[in-house]
């Protein structure tokens, strides 16, 4: 796919996927309400964590998605996949950034504002994540670019980043 429609596919696709997981639904849950589930001198540091980690979040679904335009000259969407497999960015650290950056900022905004029903929809919102990644991804990726996505899969682990960046 050329860069110019896979910008665009991947953009609307932004908006409609993790746009609505990682900000619409936590909205209508929530409301961006702050609340107090704890005194000020614990909730300060969390509402400061959860800020942070809300934008990490965000940016980098961001950039995991450009990613998938400049690198791979392709969408993250499964009917116009990439034509290369993706690791650059940070696909070097861990091998679903976006589904960790979704999280990211779902605990963010759960922390930002005190709001643990955001924490229960995280551990629901895991539970057909990651088995589309165990039942549908890794085995497409396998047979889409066979020893290379083999070689990067035992090298970059899938939900929990490694420090140092993968070079293949």
């Amino acid at each position: 796919m050329r860069r110019t429609p896979a910008a665009a596919v991947s953009a609307t696709f932004f908006a409609a996927g993790p746009g609505v997981v990682a900000v619409l639904v936590p909205y209508w849950i929530g409301g961006w309400r702050f609340h107090a589930p704890f005194p000020d001198p614990v909730m300060i540091p969390l509402r400061a964590l959860g800020a942070l980690l809300a934008l990490a979040g965000l940016a980098m679904v961001a950039g995991a998605f450009v990613r998938f335009v400049v690198e791979g000259f392709g969408t993250p969407i499964p009917v116009a996949p990439p034509d290369r497999l993706v690791v650059g960015g940070f696909y070097r650290y861990v091998r679903n950034p976006m589904y960790v950056a979704i999280f990211a900022a779902v605990i963010g905004q759960a922390l930002l504002f005190g709001d643990p029903r955001l924490l229960l929809y995280v551990a629901v919102l895991a539970i057909p994540v990651c088995s589309f990644v165990h039942w549908y991804e890794e085995p497409h990726l396998h047979r889409t670019f066979g020893a290379e996505y083999d070689a990067y899969r035992a090298h970059v682990p899938g939900w929990w980043p490694r420090l140092r960046p993968y070079r293949p």
